[in-house]
């Protein structure tokens, strides 16, 4: 069946993988080093309430005592520590995704749009080596905007009219709807959509889902 859309747009946490314990390490080892006050403080139910926001707001609410004039070096030092950690460990992907991304690759061009910091994306691509599945991405790091531009950068750069983006948050339908791209759910990851919204419960069953659904 030939498809409507011109091309696929993912969320990365909670829709890729989950990278979640390695974040939280990566985090409290720059801690120890650099506020040894606040070391063992970042938790994963903490870091999943946070998915989907951008990180100086996720150090801000898991540290709120930490003072204002403080954030930008340690922001630095955490971003770059948690680069480099992902990078090296990896995250947990989701089941099929290596093998699901090889089939949806072949029917669309794959795109990914983050709310994360520069270099995070690159980190996923060198973990597990799915690099050659999307032909590019982008995220507010690089560009300093909010995800609904970012997806519209991608759009254009890439000639993109009818794109659909999947994600696993009301942050990513929100983003999706300001960018004026339908959505589909990411439902086994962290986030919650209202009801209605489609979606699927597993990564593997994205094929299918794709096809079922048209641009509006």
């Amino acid at each position: 069946m030939e498809t409507l859309f011109d091309g696929l747009i993912f969320d990365l946490d909670g829709t890729l993988w989950d990278s979640v314990d390695a974040v939280c390490a990566s985090w409290n080892r720059t801690l120890e080093r650099l506020a040894p006050e606040f070391a063992g403080r970042i938790t994963r139910p903490g870091m999943e309430r946070c998915m989907g926001m951008l990180t100086p707001d996720i150090l801000r609410r898991m540290l709120p005592e930490l003072e204002a004039e403080r954030l930008p070096a340690l922001l630095d030092c955490v971003l770059r520590e948690e680069n480099d950690y992902v990078a090296r460990h990896g995250g947990v992907l989701y089941p099929g995704v290596p093998e699901t991304l090889a089939v949806l690759s072949a029917r669309y061009p794959l795109f990914i749009v983050s709310n994360c910091q520069d270099g995070y994306i690159e980190a996923f691509f060198q973990a597990h080596g799915l690099g050659g599945y999307f032909a590019d991405y982008e995220d507010p790091g690089r560009t300093g905007k909010p995800k609904a531009d970012n997806i519209r950068l991608v759009m254009e750069r890439r000639g993109l009219r009818h794109p659909l983006y999947i994600g696993d948050t009301q942050g990513d339908l929100d983003a999706a709807s300001k960018a004026g791209v339908p959505f589909l759910h990411a439902a086994y990851g962290f986030g919650q959509a209202p009801s209605g919204i489609p979606a699927v419960r597993s990564f593997a069953a994205l094929p299918a889902a794709v096809e079922a659904l048209s641009p509006p």
